[in-house]
């Protein structure tokens, strides 16, 4: 992200445009004039929705056609659920709401599982069944569910998988989350009053999959609690993936692009998170659905990255291990 903030506008104009062109490619390819996406109210299907409404502008296709579907559950906050609405209401694109506790407390009971235990059972049953929700309607009309992950999640691997981590085409898919959250902010200052309010509220909202349920109105599942600080992370990608660079180096440069932000310790704690969970969560990229490379880091296994599922961070997490949290 350029530091001078002309260079930021004309970036994510640019971005936008590839991310727009090659959704429109998809569809005009296929002959598809409809699409269905989730939209939680949050950064990512917020950006997807913008995509997909560029995309069909772009082909004059009516943007009735695009059909956003909100689905609360258990960790649902009427703030994300009432941005999500008045998204779709802004952009004028068919909206539907669709409440899955019903449906997930029906599997719960089929599987055996105590609705009162609150481990990745109950988490990801919400996130498959959302995304079941999505293909059968996108089977109804003869659409094409549109992905909202973004790239930072699939080098994580902070998605569900045959969840969120599914779909038919993937516009968000070599976007970071630091990018992501530049790019809404981009149109949200581009926008009219209603929808900057709207895009201006989802930004700030805290990050979350919202699977856990809430403090009150409150989002008590953090992604950046449980994570680490995207912007790290993606500091962590860039410097791996792109520049090839070795734990030790990635640490020192590390510390000086963030020196008074973060202490070392943090930095190596986030750092040695990255290493285990980028190796471990593999087999979920090993399988991902086709969308547009926006930038020079892309985790596609058709083209950018091929990793076996099975390979051993051990001689990574060795060297961290081995780096001192000094100045």
């Amino acid at each position: 992200v350029p530091d001078s903030q002309a260079y930021v506008k004309e970036r994510c104009m640019e971005i936008l445009n590839m991310q727009s062109v090659g959704l429109a490619t998809r569809l005009k390819h296929t002959g598809i004039k409809n699409a269905v996406l989730g939209l939680s109210g949050g950064l990512d299907s917020t950006l997807a929705l913008i995509v997909a409404v560029h995309a069909f502008d772009r082909l004059e296709i009516d943007r009735k056609n695009i059909l956003a579907v909100t689905m609360p559950c258990f960790g649902t906050t009427m703030r994300t659920k009432g941005n999500a609405q008045k998204l779709a209401q802004a952009y004028g694109v068919t909206f539907k709401q669709i409440d899955i506790a019903k449906s997930v407390r029906q599997h719960f009971a089929d599987i055996g599982h105590n609705e009162n235990i609150l481990d990745v059972t109950y988490e990801n049953a919400q996130a498959r069944e959302r995304m079941q929700v999505l293909m059968d309607l996108a089977n109804q009309s003869g659409g094409l569910v549109i992905g909202t992950g973004d790239l930072s999640e699939l080098a994580l691997g902070w998605a569900t998988y045959n969840g969120d981590h599914m779909s038919m085409y993937a516009v968000n898919a070599s976007v970071p989350k630091t990018l992501v959250r530049h790019m809404v902010h981009y149109v949200a200052c581009r926008a009219d009053g209603t929808l900057s309010e709207i895009l201006k509220d989802i930004l700030d909202t805290p990050v979350s999959p919202e699977l856990l349920p809430p403090t009150g109105e409150e989002i008590s599942q953090r992604t950046e609690d449980l994570v680490g600080p995207y912007e790290l992370h993606d500091f962590f990608l860039y410097q791996i993936v792109r520049c090839s660079c070795a734990p030790g180096k990635v640490y020192r440069l590390a510390k000086l692009a963030f020196r008074g932000k973060y202490t070392n310790e943090t930095i190596l704690k986030w750092l040695r998170n990255f290493y285990r969970r980028f190796f471990q969560q593999q087999f979920k990229r090993s399988c991902l659905p086709d969308g547009p490379k926006v930038g020079s880091v892309a985790l596609s296994p058709r083209g950018d990255w091929r990793m076996a599922s099975d390979a051993s961070a051990a001689l990574w997490l060795k060297e961290v291990d081995a780096l001192e949290p000094t100045p």
